[in-house]
């Protein structure tokens, strides 16, 4: 075997191993959404990872890979659609030339979990109140919308790309796309029952499971080194060998800084060090590493992870101020977080590590001059518009002809029962030997709540009469 196909060997197992710690991330988003939410809706909103998940891969598959990695022109991919078994195993040969280091089929694999991410987000501001078919539809029209972009940005044909937009792993791609449609979602939805009063002020509607956050959090920052570092598509970048554990180092850098900064804004600013805003500081801080962690120095990794946390500190009671309700802060922690990653990216890029990825140049630090920064204004600007109208558009077109938010009486009794006929927490709602709000338990629980017969499913009637 010649080196160069060892080369690609060692490139193919390190692109699947950091999918699959990126499809893992999946089951972060599982545990931070159910935690911070109700646990009325638990089962509905975790579960959606595995739906949405499945939608994305097929639709990827079929459509969307060939469009974002496709061979074809500036704005988009024309080839590589529900790609034959001879494209999927070549490298670096038509319809995805663009991958010059794996085979297709990593890279589909790759990509496809990034997109899974992206459409992860989308549901955290639309949680507790979207009908399910929602997930369907819009979950396969959100995978094309971010697959334009995708060619734009990573793609080396594409026009932004072309001009030189550094987004190492996806701030402007994933996180604020997929913050961009959470927020369209949030706006035709309008707030949950209860969320805002007479006089528009929020009330608090606290999630059911902080340890579920928590451990939500960790996955997602363990996750984040298949995210980051496995964006290298290769064991060799530039002329750099293992060039992935310096991307590493700077993703564990920012988010440890955004640990500290979030709680440490929260405690400033709220009077209180709140565990909910640590973890967005983590995931914040996360967000916005992703654009620059192949770009920055430590220092400036640190920086921008500690300065997203404290953006989404304040950004997450400012967003409910405006009168939208994002049960998990997903516009302001993938949304906002990742648009200052992006415009940091443009002011610490040192130009040398810009060199050896070939993308780009220098950050205004370094260099004292502004074109790297408009370059990175420009690229979310575009995104942005695109993106904003596109699933307005899409979901506003949905609300009208079927109505995308489910009935009162559904939203009331909650999405696990009233969608799926189950709960997530069933002794908590269904009355068994010796569960919750029986004698044997009383005495521990109080007064648990028990919904009168008609909102139970028909099967579990009979036992609750």
């Amino acid at each position: 075997m010649k080196s160069a196909d060892l080369l690609i060997a060692a490139n193919t197992l390190w692109v699947v191993v950091a999918a699959v710690l990126v499809m893992f991330m999946q089951a972060g988003f599982a545990f931070l959404e159910a935690g911070l939410t109700r646990m009325k809706n638990a089962a509905h909103i975790a579960g959606k990872n595995v739906l949405i998940f499945g939608i994305c891969s097929l639709v990827y598959w079929a459509v969307g890979f060939g469009i974002a990695f496709g061979d074809g022109n500036g704005v988009i991919g024309t080839h590589g659609f529900a790609p034959s078994t001879d494209a999927l195993l070549s490298v670096g040969a038509a319809p995805y030339s663009f991958f010059s280091t794996i085979p297709g089929a990593s890279a589909y694999l790759f990509e496809v979990v990034f997109a899974g991410v992206s459409l992860a987000i989308v549901w955290g501001a639309m949680a507790e109140r979207a009908k399910l078919w929602v997930y369907f539809v819009f979950g396969a029209a959100f995978t094309l919308i971010y697959s334009v972009t995708s060619h734009w940005v990573w793609h080396s044909g594409g026009w932004l790309f072309g001009l030189g937009m550094q987004d190492f792993a996806g701030s402007t791609v994933v996180h604020y796309q997929g913050a961009l449609a959470a927020l369209a979602g949030a706006l035709l939805l309008g707030p949950r029952i209860g969320k805002f009063g007479h006089d528009g002020r929020a009330n608090p509607i606290p999630g059911h499971n902080m340890p579920y956050a928590v451990l939500g959090t960790i996955i997602l920052w363990f996750g984040w080194f298949g995210f980051n570092p496995g964006s290298t598509l290769a064991v060799v970048t530039g002329d750099k060998l293992g060039y992935f554990g310096y991307v590493a180092l700077t993703t564990n850098l920012a988010a440890a800084a955004g640990a500290l900064g979030g709680i440490g804004t929260a405690w400033l600013v709220l009077k209180k060090p709140d565990v909910s805003m640590m973890l967005n500081g983590v995931i914040a801080a996360l967000v916005a590493i992703t654009a620059a962690s192949g770009f920055v120095a430590p220092w400036a990794a640190i920086l921008i992870g500690f300065l997203a946390a404290c953006i989404a500190v304040v950004a997450v009671p400012l967003v409910e101020r405006l009168g939208i309700d994002d049960p998990i802060g997903a516009v302001a922690v993938h949304g906002l977080a990742g648009v200052w990653g992006t415009l940091a990216t443009g002011l610490f890029a040192v130009p040398a590590l810009a060199s050896n990825l070939a993308t780009g140049s220098g950050g205004l630090v370094y260099t004292g001059s502004f074109h790297q920064l408009g370059v990175q204004a420009l690229g979310l600007l575009a995104v942005g518009t695109f993106t904003f109208s596109a699933s307005f558009g899409c979901l506003w077109t949905m609300k009208r002809l079927w109505g995308i938010r489910v009935e009162e009486h559904v939203e009331t009794a909650g999405l696990d029962v009233s969608e799926h006929g189950m709960w997530g927490y069933p002794e908590f709602y269904i009355p068994v030997p010796g569960g919750y709000g029986t004698d044997s338990h009383s005495h521990l629980v109080g007064h648990a709540y028990r919904p009168e017969p008609s909102a139970l499913p028909a099967a579990e009637t009979e036992a609750a009469a």
